[in-house]
């Protein structure tokens, strides 16, 4: 693992100024306001995005495909950087920067795929930082906010298989946590890989996951799959009073919610909404919720915003293929996006539900 390793966005071009200067300049440049537009649907969205909204991007010039965004108790945005196997970290004022290589995939051959990094972040009420190892092919949390801190794996398989690539997680308020485990980590992505052990493409539930005492092994046995019959199942949040566990699935672009009983389980469902026919770039992928029950997901063409009763009222148009969100700053009114090659941001009129 690296720490706090300066990025350079124009690494390839060999120019007579250093990386590290070029770095300290580029951090000194005012965020760029990138023309776009609400796409409103319904008056509700009025309520949720101010007129004058402006779409923000504070960093750029990644490697393809930045996703899993989480602020911290801190104050900063930590990404994942999935071909470049990084997590990222960007400090206001300061920057981005590479906070762990690698974050994902560790063997010693060259990983065959595209996506060797890890994915999806999401903290405990304690403030720690839990992975979707996506590539190392578990789910992981860091002890502390140092980069070199000690790992504590949380799950890494299921009735003796090893899962897919968990992709996306969120805890509930009881201390357990549920992941999604789709196959896109995987060398071919397909079902078929021939690395791939799990006949299904889950969504699992940890019981007591932020209670496992760091370094401890996992608790095997007791990892339970809750959703076994999605084809690729994605981004995952509850509705703010956990009544309701939302899945993104991007094989059928759909978005789907289900009941949650009281010992964790889920069943009954349905769908809630249908992006299929829209043709502008981008899936149902990463999805937060603001406190009103509104949700906020990756999707075609930006950022879905979608009311509780499952109407697309608005989107916010994004100029890149968005992977997913994360609410941030003091009040946890602003949207941080990552989308392909930046990260950008946009204050709204709503808070959004956080640990």
């Amino acid at each position: 693992m690296n720490a706090y390793r300066p990025r350079c966005a124009a690494r390839s071009i060999t120019w007579i100024v250093t990386c590290r200067f070029l770095f300290l300049v580029l951090a000194l440049v005012p965020f760029a306001a990138v023309a776009q537009d609400i796409r409103k649907l319904d008056p509700e969205v009025d309520q949720l995005v101010a007129s004058d909204a402006k779409l923000e991007r504070i960093a750029t010039g990644f490697n393809k495909w930045t996703e899993g965004p989480v602020w911290t108790h801190k104050g900063t945005l930590l990404f994942a950087e999935i071909p470049a196997n990084n997590i990222d970290l960007w400090v206001p004022d300061k920057g981005a920067s590479v906070f762990m290589h690698p974050s994902g995939y560790t063997g010693r051959e060259t990983f065959k795929g595209p996506e060797p990094g890890s994915n999806g972040m999401t903290l405990d009420r304690d403030g720690r930082v839990s992975v979707a190892g996506h590539a190392r092919r578990n789910v992981w949390r860091m002890e502390s906010d140092d980069p070199k801190a000690q790992i504590t794996i949380l799950a890494d398989s299921y009735q003796g298989k090893k899962l897919n690539s968990p992709n996306d997680l969120v805890y509930k308020s009881d201390g357990s946590l549920y992941f999604t485990d789709p196959p896109y980590g995987l060398p071919t992505q397909e079902d078929n890989d021939p690395q791939k052990e799990l006949q299904v493409n889950g969504v699992y539930r940890v019981p007591g996951a932020r209670q496992q005492k760091p370094g401890a092994e996992p608790a095997r046995d007791l990892l339970q799959l809750v959703i076994k019959d999605l084809p690729r199942p994605n981004g995952i949040c509850f509705s703010p009073d956990e009544k309701y566990l939302y899945i993104a699935d991007s094989g059928r672009k759909v978005w789907l919610r289900y009941l949650v009983h009281s010992d964790g389980s889920v069943s009954d469902g349905t769908l809630f909404l249908d992006a299929s026919s829209d043709s502008a770039p981008g899936v149902p992928d990463g999805i937060r919720v603001d406190k009103k029950g509104n949700l906020y997901g990756a999707g075609p063409g930006g950022v879905w915003i979608i009311s509780p009763k499952g109407k697309h009222i608005g989107t916010i148009k994004v100029p890149e293929r968005v992977s997913n969100v994360t609410w941030g700053d003091k009040d946890g009114r602003t949207l941080y996006i990552t989308a392909s090659t930046s990260v950008y941001r946009i204050r709204l009129k709503a808070a959004g539900v956080r640990n």
